[in-house]
This record gives C-alpha cells, sequence and structure tokens, in this order.
C-alpha cells in the first residue's frame, strides 16, 4: 500500500494548491500547517473530503507519521511574516528541516525542500544560474528567511550524502496567484490590493529594480516534475519565469487589468532589497521539460478576481 505524502505548510498559498493538485491526481495527502501564515479558509473545500487529513503542528517539534513522499514548503515566506518572528523563521528552515527530513529517513521518502531565490541574495550575476553561490548579507533584516533557505540546502545535501535519504531542492522565484495572502507584503499583493482601493501604488526606488514572476499553476507543474525526476545528483533547480518586469512595468500592468485611477507613490528602497532578479531556466528546460506557460496578464486577470472576492468578504 502506498503511503500518504505529507505537505508541510499546506493551509499555505503554495501549500493549498499543491494539496488540490495531489488530491486530484488521486494521491492519500496529509496536510501538516502550524497556521503561523497557513490559513484555514485555504483548505476548507479539501476538509472531508476521504483521501485528505489535515494536522495542526510546527515542524520545529518532531513528528513521526508514515509517509511516502515529502513536500516541504513550511515556512514564513513574506518579508512581513518572517520579519515579524524572525527566530521563529530561522528555526523552522533549521531545526524544522532536520525533523523533516529526519522523518523522510525513517520512512524512507523521497523529500524536496522548497528553497528560495533568496538564497542569490543580491545577485552580481544576471541571470542566476544554479552554481551561483549569491551575495547575502548575513546579517541583515531578511537574513532570517535567506541563511534558513541557505541552511535547508545543505541539510538536504547531507543528509542525502549521509543517509540516503532522496532530496530534491528547487529555488523558488517570485510566484502568485488566487490564495495569496492580501496582506502578504509581497509586490503583486500590495500593488493589486492598493489598486483596488484606489489607493497609491507604492513603489520603492524608482522603479527600475526588476522580478520576475511566475504564477502558481507553473510554478507547481515545475515543483512536481522535480519530485518525479528520478536523478537524486540533479542538484537545484531554479523554477520561475524568465521574463523579467520593473516595478514599473509591474505596476502599469496592475493599473489596467484593475481598471484602477490609482497614482503610483515612489518610497525610499529597504534595506538588502535586490536590484535585480531573473531565473536562468535552461536546467529545468533540459532536465524536466518544464518552462512558465502562464503570461503576467492573464495570470493576473485571476489574481485579482481572487483579491475582490477577499475584499467583498472584508
Amino acid at each position: 500500500m502506498q503511503h500518504p505524502i505529507l505537505v508541510t505548510g499546506g493551509a499555505g498559498f503554495l501549500g493549498s494548491h499543491l494539496c488540490d493538485r495531489l488530491i486530484e491526481q488521486g494521491h492519500e495527502v496529509i496536510c501538516l500547517d502550524s497556521f503561523f501564515t497557513g490559513r484555514r479558509e485555504n483548505i476548507a473545500h479539501l476538509v472531508g473530503h476521504p483521501r485528505f487529513e489535515v494536522i495542526r503542528h510546527d515542524i520545529v517539534l518532531p513528528i513521526t507519521l508514515d509517509v511516502s513522499r515529502i513536500y516541504n514548503l513550511a515556512c514564513p515566506a513574506s518579508p512581513v511574516a518572517y520579519q515579524h518572528n524572525p527566530i521563529k523563521t530561522i528555526k523552522t528552515s533549521t531545526v524544522g528541516v532536520v525533523n523533516v527530513l529526519g522523518l523522510a529517513k525513517r520512512c524512507g521518502a523521497r523529500f524536496l525542500q522548497a528553497s528560495t531565490s533568496e538564497v542569490y541574495g543580491d545577485p552580481e550575476v544576471h541571470p542566476q544560474t544554479e552554481d551561483y553561490w549569491g551575495n547575502v548579507n548575513p546579517l541583515g533584516p531578511r537574513s532570517c528567511y535567506d541563511e534558513g533557505k541557505r541552511v535547508a540546502e545543505s541539510l538536504c545535501v547531507n543528509y542525502a550524502n549521509s543517509h540516503g535519504v532522496e532530496t530534491r531542492l528547487i529555488r523558488i522565484f517570485n510566484t502568485y496567484g488566487p490564495r495569496m495572502d492580501p496582506n502578504d507584503g509581497r509586490v503583486i499583493s500590495n500593488f493589486i490590493m492598493q489598486a483596488l482601493r484606489g489607493e497609491p501604488i507604492t513603489i520603492y526606488g524608482d522603479g527600475s529594480q526588476t522580478r520576475s514572476f511566475c504564477y502558481v499553476d507553473d510554478l507547481l507543474a515545475g515543483m512536481m516534475a522535480l519530485m518525479d525526476h528520478d536523478d537524486n545528483e540533479l542538484g537545484p533547480v531554479n523554477i520561475g519565469n524568465p521574463v523579467e518586469r520593473t516595478m514599473l512595468e509591474l505596476a502599469e500592468a496592475v493599473i489596467e487589468v484593475t481598471a484602477s485611477n490609482s497614482k503610483i507613490e515612489h518610497h525610499p528602497l529597504p534595506k538588502d532589497d535586490p536590484t535585480r532578479r531573473c531565473p536562468n531556466i535552461d536546467k529545468a528546460k533540459a532536465n524536466l521539460g518544464w518552462e512558465p506557460k502562464v503570461e503576467l496578464t492573464a495570470g493576473l486577470e485571476k489574481t485579482v478576481t481572487y483579491y475582490r472576492g477577499q475584499l467583498a468578504k472584508s
């Protein structure tokens, strides 16, 4: 009998969509979440499904389960959340990852770690390839997240080498879509909520800094392809959209999709905010046959529809 698939952080933005996909594929799924940033409404439609189970648990504490695969998505991902409790954030990516890798070792489960483009810091290499070591400030306000994720990657490599655990490392670049917390503090949710409320859209700096925005459906397709890939030596894989957008371009796209009258306001750039971020996805194309398909406007339209619904409830 095939054991269930465990999704830690399963009530979060990405985790809840992943639970949906796995249930659709016929898997039994255990969603584990501390609800520090995860939201019950994200998984409410799955509660009561015969192949879905929710456990309220923090991975900083050990847990014993029988599972076949583990997607480790547990960790606050927005600066607002991870800077709210930086020690909790770093413990999740260190102590928590040791606990979940220990579980994978005991079960013989394949383990996927959700890492991040933040491991590249404010990159001096552009676009970023997986062999780039990054330019990270280990003492800055973002370090609880950046350095935690770098340690998590190291733990995965060492558990694979020392204990034979099958590990997969996905480096996620900016992802957006429905179920992203409206108060998340990341740029797309900020811009959309400001536009829908008719408030000024706040751009930090002159707006020339870039990000690459990947729609959630594309990201999950890449994540699941990586989990299914049988090469244990593959190493980290960038999953993101290689089309670079300036913050000004994004603000203008959001204003257009929302048909808002919002004006753009400029504010000082926060400390250690990367000026350019864009993935090289050659490795994902070659090994997973993956590249993103959803164009920014189409993704924004679906996301705006979700946020309109959230505003109507509030």
